[in-house]
């Protein structure tokens, strides 16, 4: 047990980034995390960690240990679950990576309701827009908005996205407003890279646009403020605009034209026969509250019921402690790219 104990320590470690961080999550000071780190190299015969003051960063042949033992302890978790039948309880802390502006406007607003209906549940909830790592870097599953293609993850689908074109206004006003594709070549269009083109799907099928204007930045959030500010026209995610939309900032332009379909708002997580219930318990809660129309594509309705479900301080909405949840027919294997 005392080897098992040394790969769960070197484990956490690399996962917190530091032993005095793994030591405090472990209870041990760290003293003792570096001497049974130390033991294990010892017995293994190759170093696996450079160490720092400040930082820990893994060598070639720590990277692909690590790899290993969080399959290995994964496995173990699973596997005492399915013999206590702790399977359908979530405990412990799930890792969660997300878009930033999404899990800024969607995901953390809901975080407390889920947390009342999960007590023995905590959250490390990451908001970052760099790919992630999935297994490698420690995580129980992210959020992705992407068109996926197969790979060895598994993806849930929890929300369609649509993407419109839109501008303010001000802009329409001083710009007039596109009534063809072909207008939009006289129109300055935003976009937050560069050589981004938007592919749009329209009555004639798939159509390419590549914007052009003044406004140069590799920030979806500049590109954000500068549409509502009156810069130009872009193509937002209506997750991200649906206040505008509604309060009249922004309005629709060309609205026989779309981004893509096949982006969609995806939980993806390592492929593992026995699902941990706390990512089960996750998946589930977003997905009811997403749903097939999320409640930002309910303009003219009364989507405060539909956002405000998770906030209910009852929790009541939330997936309850122990709830089985189920595997639904959009999950399916997937690319570990966002």
């Amino acid at each position: 047990m005392n080897n098992l104990g040394d790969l769960e320590i070197f484990a956490r470690v690399v996962s917190a980034g530091s032993m005095s961080a793994a030591g405090r999550e472990l209870g041990l000071s760290p003293a003792v995390v570096s001497k049974r780190l130390r033991r294990l190299e010892d017995r293994l015969g190759t170093r696996l960690m450079q160490r720092t003051t400040r930082q820990i960063s893994l060598t070639e042949a720590g990277q692909g240990f690590y790899e290993r033992v969080v399959a290995i302890l994964a496995g173990i978790e699973e596997a005492e679950a399915f013999v206590s039948r702790r399977s359908a309880l979530a405990r412990g802390v799930l890792k969660v990576s997300a878009p930033t502006s999404f899990g800024r406007m969607h995901i953390a607003p809901h975080i407390n309701a889920f947390m009342r209906a999960n007590p023995d549940l905590g959250v490390n909830l990451s908001l970052h827009d760099e790919f992630v790592d999935i297994v490698g870097d420690g995580y129980d599953l992210a959020i992705r908005i992407a068109e996926l293609s197969d790979s060895s993850l598994v993806a849930r689908k929890l929300a369609p996205v649509r993407r419109i074109l839109v501008a303010s206004p001000d802009y329409i006003r001083r710009s007039g407003n596109p009534t063809s594709f072909e207008d939009l070549e006289r129109h300055v269009c935003l976009s937050p890279h560069n050589n981004d083109s938007w592919k749009l799907e329209g009555p004639g099928g798939s159509m390419i646009h590549r914007p052009t204007g003044p406004l140069q930045t590799n920030s979806s959030e500049v590109v954000r403020e500068a549409v509502i500010g009156g810069v130009g026209i872009a193509l937002r995610s209506t997750w991200d605009i649906g206040a505008e939309l509604s309060d009249g900032r922004l309005v629709q332009v060309l609205p026989a034209y779309e981004g893509s379909r096949n982006v969609a708002i995806h939980a993806v997580y390592a492929s593992r026969r026995f699902l941990p219930a706390k990512v089960r318990v996750f998946i589930d809660y977003l997905a009811e509250l997403y749903g097939p129309v999320p409640y930002w594509d309910q303009r003219g309705s009364d989507k405060s019921d539909a956002s405000q479900r998770s906030l209910d301080s009852s929790g009541t909405t939330a997936p309850a402690p122990g709830s089985t949840g189920h595997k639904d027919s959009n999950s399916r294997r997937v690319d570990a790219a966002e």
